[in-house]
């Protein structure tokens, strides 16, 4: 059985006991354990069920390649899914639940399903669920997605916090063991600014576990004095419980700090993304040890070799009172040895070796532990726990020699460095015969924008498989990295470390090595997936030849695994299968994140209030303090109307409407988008962005332009202004700024890349307000500055200089029909000239509107409106806008769209103005029918309303719409049902409404 040994556990506080709960039990630990290490160590073999057989499942590791203890964390608020046993710390009330069972852990009726596994194969699922057709929807699907998924959805609202954080380093160190240790001390030796991250809450690595030296010292003692010294240099910030999450281009990465996870749910971020610059990343990652792949591997208790060692050694626990050792290297007899010296029984260990190993060896045989030689496990015995292991020769097919009784098997097929960092932005891999893994080939790392590599590995992860080779290795990685940043790094000797020979390994995928079917069907390659090494073989049998394709058809090393524990053993089975050698197989590729993350982290802080912030004006607080009756327009909110009180918004928007009409209005346009384009080939952009030309524009002049997709649909329109000779500000919709200037860079880096053209989006840097009405320009005059007289400043031109002490640029532009002026200001300003505005405007009875009065002005002139008149269908032409489609220019966007077939039917519906024959307001998207039905029963339709509204002006009802031959049918009287079952007829008119010879904006 596993229970907590009487000393040891270098990471445990044994004077503080910790009570947990797991699966409604109630247990106890001490800090500094981990939630596997403390189940252990009350003898919780059984933790979970696997994904498709639901076979027992125990602790196979002690890190985050951990495949089978997956958890329910927590409660409530506070639950989290397939949260790793090995990586969560306990704390006093943690509660733990296990996965994928029911109706209990220990008696799962799932379980059926390994009594059928000769039936469900890899694959079986693309065969089976076929036939009957309507079974698919009515049965088989329905199942399937109840069996889905290992952990449960959480139900309530995460009451967590999560931040964001950035870094910019000359030099990013992932990994803390010794070589990360190592890299950042010479780095920050050298004057560089360094980010060290690990991923676990200790420095050090396996080094201390395994009982290296360094410099005549305990490898403990050599980690406390180099951190110590790394905490002393300002140049160097250090993180541990911060995992590297992914690597991408241009020197970025992510990494994933735990900040709270450790204690009892506080107030405090629970985990924080970091966002990370460096110049150059320098990769520790040590090595994950293999499994090997031998009958029942997959039986609780079997763990891997190393992993058992770190239980007794960091948490002084052990796995089992007899714990066979099965290994094809030297690295499992430390394991061994560690389990005599804290006093357990190593009844054998089994070497698939024919000469076994070499002075570990020896050292195990006077320690008085059996060794065998040239021996495999057949099979382990057991169904919930090991109970013994039955002994074959390596080179046979599996005929049992002996028996032994034990609780525990300790497995170690080799080690395969951690490159999963190095891959994610394209690094290759070489494979290492003599050590049987990938590792990084140095002459194809990831490339920066330079070409040259960003990314470098050091330690272990890098082939240095002893503690000698990983600081010397160290050392040469990192003064290479320092001497091409233009530092100047020591040149002094890596530490010495003791050297202990060891025999070569041998490389071992299957045990033994003609196995029979019968056992190759119980050898898991993927313990959380349920992939046999039967299974894999089945894939190359089908003609699944691809690596990739493989993994797909068998589901190995997918989900949460990404190929930690299987991806190599898998590789191997693959290329026997394929009489082909491992590297012409290849791998499968490694994608960020290395290990899962939380969803919340991803966010940050972008959640509830803020998970779309609201963006508003620096006039949003006026608009507050003065009725404003707020609507959404994208993430702004903007004022429909003011209310005064005792007053209806109905009666607020027809009062603003008169007034600005009257007199004098101010509308609060900084929402509007401001975008500049710059550079030599500006212009030549624009007249590809724009339908009409925008490259001979003057400066000091506006002109109305209308943006199309490619597809030649209208997506935005807006007034572009001419700065100077290579500057231009384009206005566009409030809901647009965003989408057109990312649709500007989409262009310029994807298709235009070699053109000189620099866009920003300056939209929320000023205040814009629109002042407008017949005193507008009164107004302006009263608070002085700027001429704005007709002479001076034109209808469509702009000006820059002060206007009543605010630095100004004024624009000589309408979407009301009245005179008016569009003045920006510096956001911080904006206030302050609103408050001029209104003290100034008083005599004028000056007027504040919102949207809807200025949808109603639009209306009444008969301007389109981007999303009312538009729908993503609509081009132009329809609109009778074919004056704002140059033709002196070959080609903008969407040009060539519209020349198309459909796009040139002059059945198309076009735009006309609307009005009822009684006065009333048409319906909203109210549609006109036609004679006849169409194939379904419905009546046929001939136009739809786009706008309607109800003029104060004019007193009565006004509308625009699309309407088959619309501007042919002039007059006519066409007919509109209500969703009341009433119609209404309006007549069709012209869309221009008022002031149709457009004096009053031009005054």
């Amino acid at each position: 059985m596993s229970t907590r040994l009487a000393s040891g556990g270098r990471h445990l506080d044994r004077n503080t006991s910790v009570t947990f709960e797991f699966n409604g039990r109630k247990l106890k630990g001490f800090k500094g354990d981990t939630l596997a290490s403390a189940l252990l160590s009350n003898d919780q073999i059984l933790v979970g069920r696997s994904f498709k057989y639901h076979r027992p499942r125990g602790i196979v590791a002690a890190g985050p390649e951990e495949p089978n203890a997956l958890m329910n964390l927590g409660e409530n608020g506070h639950f989290e899914p397939n949260a790793r046993a090995t990586t969560t710390e306990i704390f006093s009330g943690l509660t733990a639940q296990s996965q994928n069972h029911w109706p209990s852990l220990d008696y799962d009726v799932g379980v059926v399903n390994n009594y059928a596994s000769r039936f469900m194969p890899a694959g079986f699922y693309y065969k089976t669920f076929i036939h009957p057709r309507p079974a698919w929807k009515h049965v088989f699907e329905p199942f399937i997605r109840k069996a889905a998924g290992l952990g449960k959805a959480p139900k309530e609202r995460d009451a967590d916090t999560y931040e964001h954080f950035y870094a910019f380093v000359d030099v990013l160190i992932v990994g803390g063991g010794v070589a990360g240790l190592l890299a950042a001390e010479r780095a920050g030796k050298a004057g560089a600014k360094v980010l060290l991250l690990e991923q676990s809450a200790h420095w050090g690595g396996r080094a201390p576990v395994d009982g290296a030296e360094i410099e005549g010292r305990p490898a403990d003692a050599w980690v406390t004095n180099t951190v110590h010294a790394l905490e002393n240099m300002g140049n160097v910030t250090m993180r541990k419980r911060c995992m590297g999450a992914g690597v991408y281009d241009h020197g970025y990465a992510l990494g994933y700090e735990r900040l709270t996870d450790h204690m009892a749910p506080s107030t405090a971020p629970r985990h924080r993304l970091w966002r990370i610059r460096a110049k150059h990343i320098i990769t520790a990652t040590g090595a994950i040890e293999r499994p090997l792949s031998f009958a029942g591997n997959d039986v609780p208790g079997v763990m891997l070799a190393g992993s058992v060692r770190d239980y007794v050694v960091n948490y002084g626990t052990s796995v089992g009172d007899r714990t066979v050792v099965v290994t094809n290297n030297d690295d499992a007899y430390r394991t061994a040895l560690i389990l005599k010296d804290a006093g357990l029984d190593v009844p054998c260990i089994v070497d698939a070796r024919p000469h076994g190993g070499g002075a570990l060896m020896e050292k195990a045989k006077a320690e008085g532990i059996r060794v065998e030689t040239g021996k495999a496990i057949a099979k382990v015995k057991g169904g919930k726990r090991v109970e013994g292991v039955a002994l074959c020769a390596q080179a046979g097919e599996g005929a049992v020699l002996e028996e032994i009784a034990c609780d525990a098997v300790a497995m170690s097929g080799g080690w395969s460095p951690v490159v999963h960092l190095w891959s994610h932005c394209g690094g290759k891999l070489i494979w290492d015969d003599a050590h049987a893994h990938f590792r990084p080939d140095p002459a194809k790392a990831p490339t920066g924008a330079d070409g040259k590599g960003f990314v470098s590995v050091v330690g272990i992860a890098n082939g240095a498989m002893n503690t000698a080779e990983c600081l010397t290795d160290a050392v040469k990685g990192t003064n290479t990295v320092l001497t091409d940043l233009g530092f100047s790094p020591k040149r002094t000797a890596a530490p010495k470390a003791a050297e202990e020979p060891e025999t070569p390994m041998a490389a071992v995928w299957k045990m033994p090595q003609g196995a029979s079917y019968k056992l190759r069907s119980k050898m898991f390659l993927d313990y959380q997936n349920d992939v046999k090494v039967s299974d894999v073989q089945l894939a190359a049998q089908e003609g699944f030849e691809s690596v990739e394709h493989t993994k797909r058809y068998t589901t190995l090393g997918m989900a949460t695994d990404q190929g930690k524990l299987s991806n190599i053993n898998g590789l191997a089975i693959l290329a026997d299968s394929l009489n082909a050698e491992i590297p012409k197989v290849g791998t499968t590729t490694f994608r960020p994140p290395y290990h899962p993350i939380s969803m919340g982290a991803i966010a940050g802080e972008a959640s509830r209030e803020i998970f779309q912030p609201i963006d508003k004006t620096p006039l949003h607080q006026w608009g507050e303090d003065n009725g404003a009756h707020w609507e959404p327009v994208g993430h702004w909110r903007r004022a429909y109307c003011y209310r005064k009180p005792e007053e209806s918004v109905e009666q607020a928007v027809n009062r603003e409407v008169k007034a600005v009409r009257d007199s004098l209005g101010l509308l609060d346009a900084s929402t509007l988008g401001k975008i500049i384009v710059k550079g030599p080939d500006a212009g030549k952009f624009l007249d590809m962005m724009y339908t009409n030309m925008m490259s001979n524009l003057k400066p000091g002049k506006c002109r109305y332009g209308l943006m199309c997709s490619e597809n030649g649909f209208l997506s935005d329109d807006g007034v572009a202004a001419r700065i100077d000779d290579d500057t231009w500000l384009c206005h566009t919709t409030t809901g647009g700024a965003s989408r057109i200037h990312a649709h500007m860079e989409e262009w310029l880096q994807t298709e235009w890349w070699d053109w000189k053209v620099y866009t920003a989006n300056l939209t929320e840097q000023y205040a814009q307000i629109a002042v407008v009405g017949p005193n507008a320009r009164k107004v302006l005059e009263k608070l002085g500055g700027m001429d704005v007289s007709k002479e001076a400043l034109g209808f469509m031109e702009w000006k820059e200089g002060k206007i009543g002490g605010f630095d100004a640029r004024a624009f000589r532009i309408s979407f009301s029909g009245e005179l008016s002026y569009e003045i920006a200001v510096p956001a911080s300003q904006g206030r302050a000239f609103w408050d001029a505005l209104m003290e100034a405007g008083q005599e004028f009875n000056v007027t504040p509107y919102g949207t809807e009065c200025l949808h109603i002005l639009r209306a009444e002139k008969g301007f389109i409106m981007i999303g009312d008149e538009t729908d993503g269908t609509v081009i132009p032409q329809d609109l009778g806008l074919h004056w704002a489609l140059s033709k002196k220019k070959d080609d903008y966007l969407g040009k060539r769209a519209q020349q198309r077939d459909h796009m040139t039917d002059p059945n198309r519906w076009k735009l006309v103005g609307l009005e009822t024959v009684d006065g009333s307001v048409l319906p909203d998207g109210a549609y006109a029918v036609a004679d006849g039905t169409n194939e379904n029963g419905q009546r046929n339709t001939e136009g739809r309303v786009t706008s309607t509204y109800y003029s104060a002006n004019l007193d009565k009802g006004i509308a625009m719409g699309l309407v088959l031959n619309g501007p042919d049918r002039m007059g006519e009287v066409i007919t509109f049902p209500k969703v009341d079952g009433t119609e209404v007829q309006a007549k069709i008119c012209d869309p221009v409404f008022y002031d149709k010879d457009g004096e009053k904006q031009n005054v």
